[in-house]
């Protein structure tokens, strides 16, 4: 048994990177002492309710970094989510002594010696992708002075980050984490819950979800315009909207909320439900589709992969490996997934391929295997 140090700003639901924290936790419990160092406390029922854990309070220590540190950053009105990100690897530095490994879950973390990080994409790989820019990011001097003053405040070496192993969340961030770190990261995809067989295909709704976070860069409204399109074909066709939002994003919401109002009741939202309420809708529709650009893998459709629901990514980022890089079910415009759905709709010897290829992929974002690789690398970790 290893004392093992888990660095995360949160486990909270929502959030794939979250969620991933959450499982790493999951999988270190019962064969290691684990503290989680934290931005936020950790509260286990609604991480449980929500990814599928089956965590105990009692299964783990916890340190949050103290509220004087934190009480700027949360008083912004931004995330600054580098800013928490940059005193959180500080603080690691000053706690860390006494732990035989070091696991960080929130990207490239220079921990003041070798550790373990898991990068969903590089935190100091600049500019950001186009995805990921909000208002704020469109000053550029203003910009470059935030990014001096958060490196300035992290402290972080470059070399000791280098030092790291480091695991990444596809193939496509290894490339993005090569081409800033270097190195030769392996690829260890984040855990999905197995949602279990759902209804038989026959018995399943012909309609269509789009599950993650309400956020802008989730592109809601693409998916809504790209289903108009469809639906000159496939009048009943509905969609249902799952996620959840927050203060930062409730402006976002009342947008859509009102763009779906205009474009007729063929649409509805269901915020915050439970695992076993999205359970049942992945395991009763047949189709999803996904609306961000290039995201870094994509815990939303590879639930609806894994739930046996048929489900369009954008071409771009790691989501494309969810799909095992399927051309019938990759799209490069709102016009190409139009038409690539609507020959899909029409055509049950295609719709029995791809769920079949599918299916294969599963196990390659099963919880046991996530479990499993985790606990090897931190055994094998030298310490």
């Amino acid at each position: 048994m290893r004392r093992v140090l888990l660095v995360q700003p949160s486990l909270q639901p929502p959030g794939g990177g979250n969620g991933l924290a959450a499982w790493v936790l999951q999988a270190l419990v019962t064969k290691h002492r684990v503290t989680v160092l934290s931005w936020q406390p950790v509260e286990v029922e609604p991480i449980n309710r929500f990814f599928g854990t089956h965590l105990h309070r009692s299964d783990f220590d916890t340190i949050v970094v103290p509220r004087a540190w934190r009480l700027v950053p949360d008083l912004l009105p931004t995330p600054a989510a580098l800013v928490k990100l940059s005193l959180l690897m500080r603080y690691t530095r000053k706690v860390s002594a006494g732990f035989d490994v070091i696991f960080g879950a929130c990207n490239e973390t220079d921990f003041g010696r070798r550790g373990i990080q898991y990068i969903n994409y590089p935190s100091y790989l600049r500019p950001r992708p186009a995805v990921d820019l909000r208002w704020y990011h469109q000053a550029k001097a203003p910009l470059a002075a935030y990014y001096a003053v958060v490196d300035r405040l992290a402290g972080f070496s470059l070399d000791r980050m280098r030092s790291n192993v480091t695991l990444v969340n596809s193939d496509w961030a290894g490339e993005q984490v090569r081409s800033f770190l270097g190195g030769n990261p392996r690829t260890l995809y984040p855990p999905v819950a197995n949602p279990g067989p759902g209804l038989p295909w026959s018995e399943r709704a012909p309609h269509f979800l789009a599950v993650g976070r309400i956020s802008p860069e989730k592109e809601y409204e693409r998916v809504m315009r790209i289903l108009v399109r469809v639906r000159a074909n496939a009048p009943d066709l509905r969609l249902t909207i799952v996620g959840t939002s927050d203060r930062q994003t409730a402006r976002y919401f009342k947008r859509l909320q009102s763009l779906a109002r205009s474009l007729g009741d063929w649409i509805q939202f269901r915020q915050n439900v439970s695992r076993d309420e999205l359970r049942e809708l992945m395991g009763s529709h047949r189709y999803g589709l996904h609306g961000m650009r290039e995201e870094h893998f994509g815990m939303a459709p590879a639930e609806m992969a894994r739930a046996g629901v048929i489900v369009w990514v954008p071409r771009g980022g790691g989501q494309m490996e969810i799909v095992g890089n399927e051309p019938a079910l990759m799209y490069d415009s709102e016009e190409d997934a139009a038409a690539k759905i609507t020959a899909v709709l029409y055509d049950p010897a295609t719709q029995e391929r791809l769920r079949q290829g599918l299916e294969a992929r599963a196990g390659l974002f099963s919880t046991d295997r996530f479990v499993r690789e985790v606990r090897e690398i931190v055994s094998a970790f030298p310490g």
